[in-house]
């Protein structure tokens, strides 16, 4: 489940962050790994925040690892929000920002992490298997009912 408020008894074991990269109206996913959590559903560039990163510095980690797209100066990653998810075995915080880019990126998936990748307007992203509550996250950016 994802909440917008710390639920009562949270305990965030790490935190994540995600990027809605975004051309031309559509957002980029990725297809997890089969042998990864949540194998063989579609996500978003992102992962966990190291040691003494910020979440901004982690997230254009991120995406040049998963993806092999920089930030060029003309790129403005926006900070979107902060969200409580809490899985059956544990919690984690949730940091999700939006790239606006006028020009396709050219991507290059790590083949250890995910095994494809497309690019979907997101209402088509809401009808495919996703991690588990992307949907909502989704949703609430894209004011999608």
């Amino acid at each position: 489940m994802t909440y917008r408020e710390s639920p009562k008894d949270f305990k965030s074991k790490f935190d994540v962050t995600s990027c809605l990269l975004e051309y031309n109206g559509e957002i980029l996913l990725l297809l997890r790994n089969d042998d990864k959590p949540e194998g063989n559903t579609w996500c978003l560039p992102g992962g966990k925040v190291d040691g003494t990163e910020t979440t901004h510095e982690s997230m254009i980690r991120e995406l040049k690892e998963e993806t092999g797209h920089s930030l060029s100066k003309e790129n403005k990653l926006i900070y979107f929000g902060k969200f409580y998810v809490r899985y059956p075995t544990y919690d984690f915080i949730y940091h999700i920002f939006y790239l606006p880019v006028t020009e396709k990126p050219f991507i290059q998936i790590n083949p250890k992490e995910h095994k494809d990748f497309n690019w979907h307007k997101p209402t088509e992203a809401l009808k495919l298997s996703l991690i588990p509550d992307l949907d909502s996250c989704i949703k609430l950016f894209y004011k999608i009912a």
